[in-house]
């Protein structure tokens, strides 16, 4: 019988997200996880040193890097340098390169919520009431603010970002394993973002989605692709998180919840088989 592979799977279990339980989920997965893999928890700051150790890092619920920037970032670099496999891998586009991506999609016209970083583009905009500023850098709303139109002008910018507040009708988040959709959810109340309840999404709104995943061009891993619906009926995109994506499986059902956790240990093996270790 071949040896077992070992999996390193970095969560901070102790961060307190609102409205969410990171402990929950990854000791739900992890104890899924243990029918294929040797698997051992650490926190992300001990990630680089433990993880020559092991077969694959896995990065889950591991709370915003931004709070040990400097740290990711030697995680990063050790890794790539050493041939450390990685789950997610770390070349997304998304999150886990920061939020540069919502400009670059804004620039391109695909339907994602305006973003512009310099006062010389804030014609850009549309008119709003308010205006989202958030750091480039930023997660969970850490940093967040809503202002008025007039203040734009006078904000430092280099390291923000600005959008228009839009009066959506409720966000929805699609979640993928690899290129394959797993599960949506929606929160009916735009006031309560993680009251969350089962979706089912469209044809379009699949399409909508999948136009992000294809464009992030991750081979393995999970992404999240957040949205919300206008007072129009359109979609538009709020983040594309593939860094340490929340599943909220506590709130999907038994059976989608057993078909995630079979399609990620599916994903995981086949990203092993995909890159030999060096």
């Amino acid at each position: 019988m071949p040896d077992r592979r070992r999996a390193l799977y970095v969560t901070d279990l102790a961060y307190q997200a609102r409205g969410r339980r990171y402990c929950d989920e990854d000791i739900f997965l992890t104890s899924r996880m243990r029918d294929d893999f040797d698997v051992a928890l650490c926190h992300p700051l001990d990630a680089a040193e433990l993880m020559d150790a092991f077969d694959v890092v896995v990065v889950r619920n591991s709370g915003p890097v931004l709070h040990y920037r400097d740290e990711y970032d030697a995680f990063r670099a050790r890794a790539a340098a050493a041939g450390t496999r990685v789950y997610n891998p770390l070349t997304g586009r998304g999150d886990m390169a920061g939020k540069q991506y919502l400009l670059d999609l804004t620039a391109t016209g695909h339907p994602v919520i305006p973003t512009v970083d310099r006062p010389e583009d804030l014609h850009l905009l549309p008119e709003a009431g308010q205006y989202a500023v958030k750091p480039k850098a930023g997660a969970d709303s850490i940093g967040l603010a809503f202002v008025p139109r007039e203040r734009l002008d006078g904000l430092a910018y280099g390291d923000i970002l600005v959008q228009p507040r839009i009066d959506f009708r409720y966000e929805v988040s699609f979640y993928y394993v690899d290129d394959t959709f797993q599960y949506a959810l929606h929160a009916p109340d735009p006031e309560r973002r993680w009251v969350l309840e089962p979706y089912e999404p469209t044809g379009a709104d699949l399409a909508f989605a999948r136009r992000f995943i294809d464009w992030n061009t991750l081979d393995h891993g999970i992404q999240r692709v957040d949205a919300c619906r206008t007072r129009e009926g359109a979609l538009l995109l709020v983040e594309l998180e593939d860094l340490n994506p929340y599943l909220s499986l506590d709130l999907v059902s038994d059976r989608t919840r057993d078909s995630f956790v079979t399609s990620m240990t599916e994903s995981v093996h086949r990203f092993l088989d995909a890159q030999p270790r060096s």
